[in-house]
């Protein structure tokens, strides 16, 4: 099985890619999604562009790292695009996730429909707390931690989704190196290098967006006038 991804990977030019190209890669996914709702049959490289605001050329550059699949005088053919892009992404290959930590916002990712929509099965939640151990958040089992190997030893787990706090992350990551487990989705603000060399880690810090946008907030409230006299002082 692992075999036959890595090959998938091969023929459809991934590793040869810039991060930057891989990072639009989920936002052609969400539109393109949005297309096919709409019964949009296909679409042009300037429609595209004009719907996810940016130049047609860089949707050209960006598909042309992985064939282009599109048609001159044509466009793209948009549920082709679209399950073109699913592969690439990984969509539908089977992925299966773990969540630790089943406090606020492990619950809420598990009964998110983001999971389901992309692919990836969750497998359980796992938590420390004996008040929580044994409940069912959505129709996902919350486990003991320290059935987690045992767990993982019976199950294919590809991620670890960690929600748990972030004192305890340098100890989980001990454990999860030991698993062997392969993706690591890191929710808990800590940027360990504690998961080994062998693990792909996106870590998410949902404060550093918030700052953005009270940033761009900030720079919207300041008025031209405002901002030359400030210089001139």
């Amino acid at each position: 099985m692992e075999k036959q991804k890595k090959s998938k990977m091969r023929e459809i030019g991934v590793g040869e890619v810039s991060p930057a190209v891989i990072k639009r890669l989920p936002r052609y996914f969400r539109y393109l999604r949005e297309l096919i709702r709409n019964g949009k049959m296909r679409v042009s490289s300037s429609e595209l562009a004009s719907l996810m605001h940016v130049t047609a050329s860089q949707i050209r550059q960006d598909l042309n790292c992985f064939g282009g699949f599109g048609q001159q005088g044509y466009g793209y053919n948009v549920n082709y695009l679209y399950a073109k892009i699913c592969e690439i992404l990984g969509v539908g290959e089977g992925f299966n996730a773990i969540v630790i930590g089943a406090g606020n916002l492990g619950k809420a990712l598990v009964r998110s429909p983001m999971f389901e929509k992309r692919g990836v099965n969750i497998l359980g939640l796992f938590d420390v707390d004996p008040t929580v151990i044994g409940n069912v958040v959505g129709d996902v089992k919350v486990y003991d931690m320290s059935e987690l190997e045992a767990f993982c030893a019976h199950h294919a787990v590809d991620i670890a989704v960690l929600t748990l706090p972030k004192n305890h992350v340098a100890d989980v990551a001990e454990r999860l190196c030991g698993i062997g487990i392969p993706g690591i989705w890191n929710f808990t603000g800590s940027e360990s290098d504690a998961f080994g060399s062998q693990a792909v880690i996106e870590n998410v810090h949902i404060g550093d967006s918030l700052m953005t946008l009270c940033y761009e907030l900030r720079r919207r409230e300041l008025s031209p006038e405002e901002d030359n006299s400030s210089h001139e002082a």
